[in-house]
């Protein structure tokens, strides 16, 4: 197979959404931290919205990303707390790869804290293939030819070959 056709991680993100809950987004943080050891960014509302209580500016959620050996490595700890199954549903046609994890205290090396309690987080992993760059950068962007997007089948075949996970479409979570 050509090198430049094999799909690999461009980047992992976590995500903990707490609406205006300042003490919910608190412990977020505390959360994420502790799956990756790096301190999470916090996401502020754009938009008034007022039926939920929301103003600009106003923090109400938590995302970290991570990227090369140290998105792998976490990667592997977040699909061993889903069992290492992924249900066909969770690819997008463009290769990303999106699940939730319902409780952080299944991830190995995530001990329980009484004040933290439990709680869930989002996961996305994007995919790219080698000379995904021109799309991003600064002088001559270019759009990615259709050939070179990484497709819903091998985003798949990836996932299995380097993780060993099970796809279907019934999942028991």
């Amino acid at each position: 197979m050509n090198i430049m056709q094999q799909p690999r991680i461009e980047k992992i993100t976590l995500n903990i959404g707490a609406g205006k809950d300042q003490k919910l987004l608190d412990k977020g943080v505390i959360v994420l931290k502790a799956i990756t050891g790096i301190e999470p960014v916090k996401t502020i509302t754009i938009k008034r919205i007022p039926t939920w209580g929301l103003r600009p500016g106003l923090p109400i959620g938590c995302k970290i990303t991570l990227r090369k050996e140290k998105a792998i490595e976490v990667l592997k700890r977040l699909l061993t707390a889903r069992e290492m199954r992924l249900r066909e549903s969770q690819f997008d046609q463009n290769g990303n790869i999106s699940f939730g994890i319902p409780e952080h205290i299944d991830i190995p090396g995530i001990v329980y804290d009484p004040k933290i309690g439990v709680m869930g987080l989002q996961v996305c992993v994007t995919l790219e293939k080698p000379g995904y760059r021109v799309k991003k950068r600064r002088l001559m962007t270019r759009p990615i030819p259709r050939k070179h997007t990484v497709t819903k089948q091998e985003a798949m075949e990836f996932m299995q070959k380097q993780f060993n996970i099970t796809v279907g479409e019934k999942d028991d979570n």
